[in-house]
């Protein structure tokens, strides 16, 4: 179908070099297009919005050299909308307004929407709560029904849900408020001197590797406040860990985590924030070595943080009553630490 060229306003006209001949066309338009992804390029393409001599074309067009390529538009994705999925839930408080549930490391919170189709809408806590409550809160979109806060991934534990709108903007007032008391339990590696102490230090994006946060100062840095305390210390041949309850008054991403670090404690698993992937048990005796060959126990690998949302404690948003709720050590933290400490 030829488009007459007067008939769309070009928002950008590029002309197909001849070394570019025998290439897809949309391979072509990703390569112009570095901060877009070829699936998107793809879309636009799709939608008619990309004209090869005033013709509409196919992404797998193959191009000969000196073509005169007009994008007419730009890409526009379906919007996300979870599904619910039949996936179990360990619901630790329910009633009619709210929930609370102690989430799986492993399990992403919600879909991103940087995602392929099917991975950025299947799997995650939103979908079960969508297969297990009839109704929740509309506050946070069709790709957050429920959400009010989140834990990582690979953080396991507590995370509260709204079932209605009124719970929803409740929630988000206390968490605002600092009136939900988060705590959770973290082993690091290394012996931390002090029994307890606070880690007051702004948390912002890592301008040069952006899946991390810092508390390097800058001026996009959010307040972010963490209370620890020793709650007990572990010497192995392994080398030497420290539990820790950390309790925080702020939920920034990667809060605790990027704090424990800072101070040169980083979370066991945590190889974001310097952890080691592996621990590797210290020298000792050779009949001591040749015992721990034969166990199979020179090596321990977690494979997620120790990081685990244990307990929280909070005023009901519409009833007023006190809810102390707890979660405790999943299995596989706590034969984690069965190897960690065997002899």
């Amino acid at each position: 179908m030829t488009v007459a060229r007067d008939s769309q306003q070009a928002l950008r006209e590029i002309g197909v070099p001849a070394e570019a001949r025998g290439q897809r066309l949309d391979r072509f338009l990703a390569m112009e297009f570095a901060s877009v992804s070829r699936s998107r390029v793809q879309l636009l393409i799709d939608q008619g919005d990309v004209l090869v001599d005033n013709e509409r074309a196919k992404p797998s067009l193959k191009l000969r050299g000196g073509e005169r390529i007009l994008i007419t538009g730009e890409p526009h994705p379906a919007p996300l909308k979870a599904v619910p999925e039949a996936i179990p839930l360990d619901v630790v408080y329910e009633d009619d307004d709210m929930a609370v549930i102690n989430k799986p490391a492993g399990m992403m919170v919600h879909a991103g929407s940087g995602l392929t189709e099917d991975a950025r809408s299947r799997g995650t806590l939103v979908n079960a709560l969508l297969h297990r409550f009839e109704t929740l809160s509309a506050t946070g979109g069709a790709l957050r029904p429920g959400i009010v806060h989140r834990l990582d991934k690979n953080t396991s534990g507590l995370i509260v849900v709204a079932k209605n709108d009124q719970a929803h903007a409740a929630l988000c007032a206390m968490f605002a408020g600092r009136r939900m008391q988060k705590t959770y339990l973290a082993l690091v590696q290394g012996s931390i001197a002090r029994e307890k102490g606070t880690i007051s230090a702004g948390v912002s994006r890592d301008p040069v590797r952006r899946t991390r946060m810092t508390t390097r100062p800058s001026e996009h840095a959010r307040s972010a406040i963490s209370h620890y305390e020793v709650v007990r210390r572990l010497a192995t041949r392994f080398g030497k860990f420290t539990m820790l309850r950390v309790r925080i008054e702020t939920g920034r991403t990667h809060q605790i985590r990027v704090h424990l670090a800072s101070i040169g404690y980083p979370v066991v698993g945590d190889t974001l924030y310097g952890g080691a992937a592996q621990l590797t048990a210290q020298a000792g005796t050779k009949q001591e070595q040749r015992a721990r060959r034969k166990s199979d126990l020179d090596t321990l690998r977690l494979g997620r943080n120790f990081l685990h949302a244990a307990k929280l404690e909070f005023a009901h948003p519409l009833t007023g009553k006190l809810l102390k709720l707890e979660a405790p050590l999943p299995e596989d933290l706590t034969a984690f630490l069965r190897r960690l400490e065997a002899v």
